[in-house]
Parts: C-alpha cells; structure tokens; sequence
C-alpha cells in the first residue's frame, strides 16, 4: 500500500469530499460525491471502486466510509486546504472565494517543511476563515445552532461557514461582502414564512436564504 504522501491528489479529493461531507453531517453517497465534485456518477463509481481496493474506503450499502488510511488523507488534505485559506486571506489579502479556489490547488503541493512554517507564521489557528476546524489544531467547538433556529430579536455571534456552503455558486463573495463572518454579533430581524431571513449585522441589515440560514452556524 503506498505511503501517506504517495496517493494521486485525486484520491486526495475524494477523501477530501467523504470528511467533508460526513463533518456536515450529510449521508456520503456516490450522488453527494458527484455533486460536490462536479463529476459524473460513472467517474465517482469508478473512482470509488480504486479506492476500496487501495484500501482508503469500505462501502456499507450505499453509504461510503474512509477507512483509518482514508481518513489519514482526508485529514492531512483538509488541514493544509484550511491552513492554505488562512494565509491567502489573513497574510495576502484575498477574498474567501479566490482563497477557497487556490488553496484547492494548494492542498495537493504543500510540503510538511512549509506545512508547519505555515502554521508557526499564522500562529497555530484553529479554524478556517470560515470557522471550520483545521484538523490537528487544538479546536473546542462551541455551542452552535443553525441561524434559522432563531426567533426575531435574536442576537448571535457567526461562528461557522460550514463547508456545503463553500461549494455554492456565489455564496462566500455575498457573505463575505455583507459581513457575515465569524466572530460578528448579529440580531434577527425578520423571518417571513419564505425562509428568508433578514439580520441586522455589522451595521447593515442584509438577507440571508433558507438554504443559508439552516446551514450557517452560530453562537447565542
């Protein structure tokens, strides 16, 4: 079986995909992974079947499980993917959108000389920009409930981006562009029965979608 750093970065991804999935508490089934990967079932069919046999997943039914080797690259990829983040935002300024892009590229070329230069440069964080934790860091989640869980008046602090929201089409560039970022207090402000929400935020009050809301994580 090859070592831990000799995997193609496509099973990388794939690993990548099933943590990230099962961290949203979402089911992992080959559609789920088609969908997130942007790839046709026959592709993650295939795909699916290398890995088993490589020793990096267990199938249980439908369901797809990483195996300890799996979750092994699934937790490395991950946490040089967040790592990756927070550097292109906190040291060289890019938007979340672009830094999520890069740091895709990023997570499959990083070294452990610059892993670990990395983290000492960014002082040992333990979240994404998104609040999503970085495998390996010492992360103590806090209580978290999804926004849409709140009653008008409301206040809360952002804690969480979770990562199904990362792959939505638009969506970081609009969060991060109305201040819906962790860390930042906020008050409901509305709830009509659409779904949609409307909050008071960083001194602005902005809407945030049904699909949004049930998924964004905060604090009371």
């Amino acid at each position: 079986m090859p070592a831990l750093g000799e995997h193609h970065p496509a099973f990388e991804e794939y690993c990548e995909c099933i943590f990230e999935l099962q961290e949203d508490d979402l089911s992992v089934a080959q559609v789920r992974i088609a969908e997130r990967l942007q790839v046709s079932r026959a592709a993650v069919s295939e795909m699916t079947k290398r890995m088993a046999a490589e020793g990096l997943i267990r199938l249980d039914g439908r369901e797809i499980q990483l195996t300890v080797a799996g979750l092994a690259i699934a937790q490395r990829t991950v946490r040089r993917h967040r790592l990756a983040e927070r550097f292109l935002t906190d040291v060289l300024g890019l938007s979340w959108a672009e830094a999520h892009h890069e740091a895709g590229r990023w997570e499959h070329v990083m070294s452990d000389a610059v892993e670990e230069a990395m983290t000492r440069v960014l002082g040992h964080p333990t979240t994404c920009p998104h609040g999503n934790p970085i495998p390996g860091a010492p992360y103590d989640a806090p209580a978290q409930v999804p926004l849409s869980g709140l009653s008008v008046g409301a206040t809360f602090v952002v804690s969480r981006i979770p990562e199904e929201l990362e792959f939505t089409p638009g969506l970081l560039d609009y969060l991060e562009s109305r201040r819906i970022l962790p860390g930042r207090e906020g008050r409901i402000v509305a709830a009509p029965p659409d779904g949609t929400l409307r909050i008071d935020i960083d001194g602005s009050t902005v809407e945030v979608d049904r699909f949004a809301g049930e998924r964004i994580l905060v604090e009371l």
